[in-house]
């Protein structure tokens, strides 16, 4: 999960903007009626969602037969053929990929020595899109630095040695930017390279990868995660007074963009088939652990969405897809490729699922208030499997660019303690996911993807600014 926030080009903007349309107002179906007219296809929703463990057992033959799927990589697109493969049998519409050129950085051999004042070896990553050290690696003294004031206030301290910024986890948004902006800062000031503590609340010595970004003017420095546990124990030994020295050696490369794809299925609607209601989770991974959870676990919970309407014959006014996309993680490429290509289409909702498939507690939505109205009408049909909730503000990465022309859009939401546990580590594997919670997440989007696709009158759009 990337989290980042890329703005569409002008001419995207204009040509999605263009597409969009403000429906007239109807009158929103009261919460009994959405009862009365939808309950039943809920329940058999819920009930087939909820009958065996199919997503995860699907779920556990992606993770466990492709691996980790970055993209550029041969694991990626081996698994994307395989899923167009499986979707045929499943016999959704419409099976196909969509061609999207995406980033190809590649981790190679790396490692980080403690020399002084004792010789350990430390696990580490390399953050995603860092340079290369060169060939013998980089030796140096580490400066230990708790936040960019911190290291602004030492800067002279920090010329010649690498800045290590040993941040503990508040919140995601605030925690990552070292993550991010680290190397910049550290270059700054002079420093050779840069180290952070991993992003995460809770450690089992799991570094945790994810992108990082440089400044054209700034000079480009290798850039790295620890462990927590790692990072505390080198601040302590700098508070004591003692000298720091590591040597970091990185194999990083950047090759040319390669090409991907991302990956469509739809049911057509029996009305309104240029109406399009589109649910997914990105399919493209870190090069660690598994991408069970981010966003294995939110592909195929959006597409066995899909696949449980088509085997019980639910066939709504609009066309609902599932759309996979790529490249989430080091680029946004996915997402921004598919508003290119729809542009011309009418989005009526877009839903994501990138933020885990623990235990469902119903959305986050971004729209209209005529048409928030109406999700948390839909909602209560979720409320006896505890996912009827839906909160103001959600959406997703993949989906910002269409929600951006006025596209309204919905994020799963779920039960997230653990998520940054095990987030871009090599412990995100299938064993930390429940089944029947995966289950639950899987009903909780087909219900309110069907439901959508069905109601006479379109969701309400709230003006494009």
């Amino acid at each position: 999960m990337n989290h980042a926030r890329i703005p569409l080009a002008g001419a995207l903007a204009a040509g999605l903007a263009a597409a969009a349309y403000l429906t007239p107002r109807p009158t929103p179906l009261a919460a009994q009626e959405i009862a009365s007219a939808y309950g039943q296809a809920a329940e058999r929703l819920i009930a087939a969602a909820t009958a065996d463990h199919h997503a995860f057992d699907r779920l556990g033959r992606l993770v466990d037969g492709f691996g980790p799927r970055l993209s550029g990589s041969v694991g990626l697109e081996r698994a994307i053929d395989w899923i167009l493969t499986e979707m045929k049998k499943d016999g959704l519409d419409n099976v196909r990929s969509e061609p999207v050129m995406v980033p190809h950085w590649v981790r190679g051999e790396e490692s980080l020595e403690l020399l002084t004042p004792r010789l350990r070896g430390l696990p580490m990553l390399g953050l995603g899109g860092s340079v290369a050290t060169p060939p013998g690696g980089i030796r140096a003294e580490v400066l230990v630095v708790g936040s960019f004031d911190e290291l602004e206030a030492r800067k002279d301290e920090a010329r010649g040695r690498i800045v290590l910024f040993d941040v503990p986890f508040t919140n995601y948004g605030k925690t990552v930017q070292y993550r991010t902006r680290g190397a910049v800062a550290a270059a700054r000031a002079g420093a050779v390279a840069s180290l952070i503590r991993s992003v995460t609340p809770q450690s089992l010595q799991s570094p945790h990868t994810g992108a990082m970004r440089y400044d054209s003017g700034v000079k480009k420095i290798p850039h790295a995660a620890i462990t927590v546990e790692d990072a505390e124990m080198l601040h302590r030994m700098q508070d004591r007074g003692r000298r720091i020295e590591v040597r970091l050696r990185m194999n990083a490369r950047t090759y040319p963009d390669a090409p991907s794809r991302n990956v469509v299925a739809e049911i057509v609607g029996s009305e309104r088939p240029d109406e399009v209601v589109v649910l997914g989770g990105h399919i493209d991974s870190w090069d660690v652990g598994q991408g069970a959870m981010d966003d294995g676990g939110g592909v195929v919970a959006a597409w066995e969405a899909v696949r449980l309407m088509k085997a019980l014959g639910l066939r709504p006014r609009r066309t609902v897809r599932v759309a996979l996309w790529t490249n989430e993680e080091n680029g946004l490429a996915g997402g921004r490729q598919y508003a290119l290509d729809h542009a011309g289409e009418t989005h009526v909702l877009a839903i994501e699922s990138d933020g885990g498939v623990f235990s469902p507690q119903g959305f986050g939505f971004t729209g209209s208030d005529e048409a928030l109205a109406i999700v948390r009408r839909i909602g209560h049909l979720l409320d006896g499997i505890g996912a009827g909730a839906v909160r103001k503000g959600g959406g997703g990465a993949d989906i910002g660019p269409l929600m951006r022309a006025g596209v309204p859009g919905m994020g799963l939401r779920v039960e997230g303690e653990k998520y940054f546990w095990y987030h871009h580590s090599d412990a995100d594997t299938l064993d930390k996911l429940d089944p029947d919670e995966v289950a639950r997440c899987v009903a909780t989007l087909a219900v309110m993807a069907y439901v959508v696709a069905d109601l006479p009158e379109a969701l309400p759009r709230a003006p494009v600014k």
